[in-house]
């Protein structure tokens, strides 16, 4: 009961009509005619065809010419013995069973058929009805070897898929995805659908969404021009045997000649997201997978007999539509002509990329060499592997878009700094202010008055004696005047009057406010303007005054003669004028103090100067900057907008 329950012991005959394949034939080999018609008969009654051969030549040659499944097998033919020819037919015919028949009923000769290769063995005289039996037992045993066989590449299949997809699956999870290390993915499920271990597939194209989402553009493709390519590359990564990321960057390397034409196709493939009938765009939106084939509903339609589809874009191209078998009703879904031409293929699957918060693009793939059927345990496969590069995506989306976050806040952090700085200038200056402001109405008048006094005490003092010190009291108030001019200059800087200024007329009377102490000092200078007189917006008075501050430091700068050079120059909606002085410089530690307040290099200066130019130059929209000058000296360039 136990045994019957659980089916032990149990025999489920295969029907005759599945035991042989199209084309397949059983031979009786026996030199006795009457034997082998009689055989041949009732063989046929059952459905099996048989061909009869009256010796070993005989059947060599039919075995050469078709297909034989079974082979019942006299041990004693004319031109040679059955277990002599044995061998020969398992060698060159492996897929073949063979039965062995003879007249001699003896154990040894039973086991030596069976040791080389026999798949069964019977002793004449025996009835028709048990070497049948015998006969479909045979096919029934070979069958079920052609079954274990498909069923462990099977596993073979699903081992290097699991296999692979588990490296696809470290490598995501090992590294932050960069558009490089996306392609490599990408690139890597391709190589899986198309290899022989993998799904098979003769060609895949990605296509994915443009980054404004109004296109579907391919985006890359594998897959040989021919078959015999196609066995030639698999043949060299074979002897060389990868692993599987290996044999991506093998094909990686090769990828530029061997799948220029598919990667040509899939460049020229661009779909509108607008295009909601397209089967690629249904597909992705959809989130549903796609089988064309014109065996399995899909059909070519000219494009007028559909109602509003295409309206001027396709000029009465003819399109294929998906129709109901059952009765003829109005179509669901469109597959363009131009996608049947342009894969010059009209059989294939389209699978969606998406993640459960957008839709990335859709994976194409067909046989396009061998013209294999696609079977549906292929879709489902192809849908994993398509699941694998909907992660990859997605995880490399997020990456670009955790970095384009990181950028952004180092900018604000960058902002918030510049601000600060800003904030802690503008409480300085007004630190500053405050005090400039009190000084010069403190002192200003005694110091005035005090200079004034010794003037005239110069001028009527006749003991040379008392001139020397009434001298020191004259120039030393004269410094405090300078210096409380600056600070007045900084102080009193207001409100900007603009109006429209011709830059290189006002350094040129500018520069010639300072030519007698050019000329005292032996300094030269020169002025190079363009042709085209350069017009700024700004406050003249203020304006002068910055670059008087400039030309007066550049020309205490060559107490000992040199040249000062003047060059305006437009670039870019900007004028720049570069200030050249021959004299000693500045060092480069102390360019970035040059600007602070009552900071000098000078032996008598108050290091307001610098201070107030930059005050004026950003005040209309420029910039102020130092740097040493090749050679020998400093250069000064400011830049201000155009009008």
């Amino acid at each position: 009961m136990v045994e019957a329950v659980f089916g032990l012991h149990q025999h489920v005959s295969i029907p005759l009509a599945q035991l042989l394949q199209d084309g397949e034939v059983v031979a009786i080999v026996d030199d006795d005619a009457a034997i082998r018609a009689l055989l041949r008969i009732y063989f046929e009654q059952h459905g099996l065809p048989v061909l009869e051969c009256a010796s070993a030549t005989e059947l060599m040659q039919v075995m050469a010419s078709r297909h034989v499944a079974l082979v019942l097998l006299d041990i004693g033919l004319p031109d040679t013995d059955g277990l002599s020819l044995l061998p020969r037919i398992i060698e060159q015919h492996p897929d073949a069973a063979v039965v062995m028949l003879t007249g001699i009923s003896d154990l040894q000769v039973a086991l030596e058929c069976m040791r080389k290769g026999a798949t069964d063995y019977l002793s004449k005289p025996v009835q028709v009805e048990e070497i049948f039996y015998v006969a479909r037992k045979a096919l029934e045993k070979r069958r079920l070897i052609f079954e274990n066989r498909k069923y462990q590449a099977e596993l073979e299949e699903a081992h290097f898929r699991i296999q692979l997809l588990h490296q696809l699956s470290e490598k995501m999870n090992t590294v932050y995805l960069s558009t490089v290390e996306l392609d490599q993915i990408l690139r890597a499920v391709l190589v899986g659908i198309t290899s022989k271990e993998g799904l098979g597939f003769n060609r895949a194209f990605l296509a994915m969404f443009d980054d404004d989402g109004r296109f579907l553009r391919g985006r890359m493709a594998i897959g040989p021009s021919s078959r015999e390519e196609a066995d030639r590359v698999w043949r060299e990564i074979e002897a060389q045997e990868l692993n599987f990321l290996q044999i991506v960057e093998k094909l990686k390397e090769t990828s530029k000649t061997q799948d220029a034409a598919v990667n040509n196709i899939a460049r020229a493939l661009v779909v509108s997201a607008e295009d909601t009938e397209n089967i690629l765009i249904s597909s992705v939106l959809g989130r549903r997978s796609y089988r064309v084939s014109p065996g399995n509903g899909w059909v070519p339609v000219p494009l007028e007999r559909r109602n509003g589809y295409g309206a001027g874009r396709n000029n009465g191209a003819t399109i294929y539509e998906r129709r109901d078998r059952a009765e003829d009703v109005a179509p669901v879904l469109a597959v363009p002509k131009d996608l049947i031409n342009l894969l010059d293929e009209d059989s294939f699957v389209v699978v969606p990329l998406y993640s459960p918060g957008r839709s990335f693009g859709v994976i194409i793939a067909d046989n396009y060499v061998t013209r294999r059927d696609i079977q549906g345990s292929h879709i489902g496969a192809l849908e994993l592997f398509a699941s694998h590069a909907s992660l990859a995506i997605e995880q490399s989306l997020l990456h670009n878009e955790r970095q384009r976050k990181i950028v952004e806040l180092e900018a604000m952090n960058q902002e918030l700094d510049r601000s600060k700085d800003l904030l802690v200038a503008a409480e300085r200056y007004s630190a500053l202010g405050h005090m400039a402001a009190q000084l010069v109405h403190i002192i200003r008048n005694p110091i005035t008055s005090i200079g004034g006094v010794s003037r005239i005490l110069s001028k009527k003092n006749v003991d040379p004696e008392w001139a020397k010190y009434l001298n020191v009291i004259t120039h030393e108030t004269e410094r405090l005047e300078s210096t409380l001019e600056d600070l007045f200059d900084f102080v009193g800087q207001g409100e900007i009057h603009q109006e429209r200024l011709s830059l290189c007329v006002l350094l040129k009377k500018t520069a010639l406010l300072l030519q007698s102490s050019m000329a005292k000092q032996g300094v030269t200078w020169e002025m190079e303007c363009p042709d085209q007189e350069p017009l700024i917006q700004g406050d003249m008075q203020q304006i002068r005054l910055a670059f008087l501050h400039l030309f007066r430091n550049a020309v205490e700068a060559m107490a000992d003669g040199g040249r000062l050079t003047i060059v305006v120059t437009v670039v870019e909606g900007q004028v720049v004028v570069s200030i050249v002085d021959t004299g000693p410089g500045i060092p480069e530690f102390y360019l970035d103090k040059a600007k602070d307040p009552f900071f000098t290099t000078k032996t008598y200066g108050t290091g307001m100067g610098l201070t107030l130019v930059e005050r004026i130059i950003r005040a209309h929209g420029g910039s102020f900057s130092l740097k040493p000058h090749p050679g020998s000296g400093l250069e000064v360039r400011v830049v201000l907008p155009l009008q």
